[in-house]
């Protein structure tokens, strides 16, 4: 993506988060030490630095209260008996909705399910998402893979 491109993404989504932006913010926090040993044992455990492990800690809370807010709108209107429209609906299911097909793999890095935000350890199986176009990257564990070979509706529904 050309740096023209980039700007204007940036205007037209500003509180977008754009995950292949090189990271040049630091942010600094006070935590509990408890915390603090908490998340040093979980970084270590996966192989993974604190700084990533916070990182993805934050951009999945920001998602997954996104997709809690996205869907008690869904289901408000739908008591209502209203429906919401595809633009209403939130950014990471439509992203999903995108996926052409699922690639099953052995991953090579820690990941995280799109789906169920279970952690996928390094040498995991699981299935990653190919798009026709550019999007965020996608993976299913075996499990959420399996619910959607089972009820093909599950995809396209969210």
């Amino acid at each position: 993506m050309s740096q023209p491109e980039r700007d204007r993404s940036r205007e037209e989504a500003p509180d977008a988060v754009d995950l292949d932006q090189r990271k040049e913010r630091v942010l600094h926090t006070r935590v509990p030490e408890s915390l603090d040993r908490h998340i040093k044992r979980r970084a270590k455990s996966l192989g993974m630095s604190v700084s990533t492990v916070v990182r993805n800690v934050l951009l999945t809370t920001f998602g997954l209260v996104e997709d809690i807010v996205n869907d008690s709108t869904d289901i408000a209107l739908a008591i209502t008996g209203a429906e919401a429209s595809p633009r209403e609906r939130g950014h990471a299911r439509a992203d999903r909705a995108e996926v052409l097909g699922w690639q099953e793999a052995v991953l090579n890095l820690n990941a995280i399910c799109a789906e169920c935000n279970a952690i996928l350890q390094r040498g995991t199986r699981a299935a990653i998402g190919v798009r026709d176009r550019p999007g965020p990257r996608a993976i299913l564990c075996r499990s959420c893979l399996g619910n959607l070979e089972r009820d093909p509706g599950l995809a396209s529904a969210r």
